[in-house]
């Protein structure tokens, strides 16, 4: 906001943001929209001048404008967001966490305790697709009152991904996975619990079918205490409209 005031509207800018994302999470890409209210006789923005614009000003700080895009008055970047997809990154062969290759620290998981049963993880993951009620797997909040615990998951997947420079440290011998999820909304660190039970499924601490167990529960109370995925291996990928 501080940087598209420096575009001089005559209306204070609003920028309204599709997710909001905990402390220490990234966003390889995230939306938001806003409207500029131009001194009369001056012409409105094109796409590449905002753009130009607003990276100008944001020339300090850790973000970026991709892409702008006119939209309708009836737009909004959060209500009009038909779904959100996240991926959470695991490395795997790492006794410690000081182990992470230094370029991948606070961008992944090492979650310890060797090797993860990869197979076993994905089998429990298919529970979690479809339309649940989702209470055990979200952290309480002010907001919990108000929001339905009921959201919806298209897709669940855990792939094989490549580390940052990964080729120059194959003798390591470490794995990286990526763990993708995608739904219209989520509750309140859904992702990062949902994680954290798959990994607990990957190390022998739960089985597959305990996690339709902790949704049919339906009470946070019942997630297993310290299994939370930590914010740095958390990416929000993309807002679909």
């Amino acid at each position: 906001q501080k940087a598209a005031q420096n575009l001089k509207p005559i209306v204070p800018i609003k920028f309204h943001i599709s997710s909001r994302t905990d402390t220490g999470v990234h966003a390889l890409c995230n939306s938001a929209h806003l409207d500029i209210q131009r001194a009369p006789g001056k012409p409105a923005f094109t796409e590449k001048q905002l753009i130009y614009s607003l990276n100008y000003h944001l020339k300090p700080e850790p973000i970026r404008i991709l892409n702008a895009y006119r939209v309708t008055d009836g737009f909004h970047a959060r209500f009009s967001a038909l779904s959100r997809t996240y991926i959470y990154r695991l490395v795997m062969g790492c006794a410690h966490y000081s182990e992470i290759p230094v370029f991948e620290k606070d961008f992944c998981w090492a979650p310890g305790r060797g090797y993860l049963n990869v197979p076993a993880m994905q089998d429990a993951a298919q529970f979690l697709v479809g339309t649940h009620d989702f209470s055990t797997f979200r952290s309480l909040n002010s907001e919990t009152p108000f929001q339905s615990p009921v959201r919806t998951i298209f897709q669940a997947d855990i792939r094989p991904s490549s580390g940052f420079l990964s080729h120059h440290y194959e003798h390591r011998g470490l794995e990286f996975w990526e763990l993708k999820f995608r739904g219209r909304s989520f509750v309140y660190r859904q992702v990062r619990r949902m994680v954290g039970a798959l990994v607990a499924v990957g190390q022998g601490r739960l089985a597959p079918r305990h996690i339709k167990e902790l949704l049919e529960i339906k009470d946070s109370r019942a997630f297993p205490p310290n299994a939370m995925a930590p914010p740095a291996g958390l990416f929000l990928k993309s807002v679909e409209y």
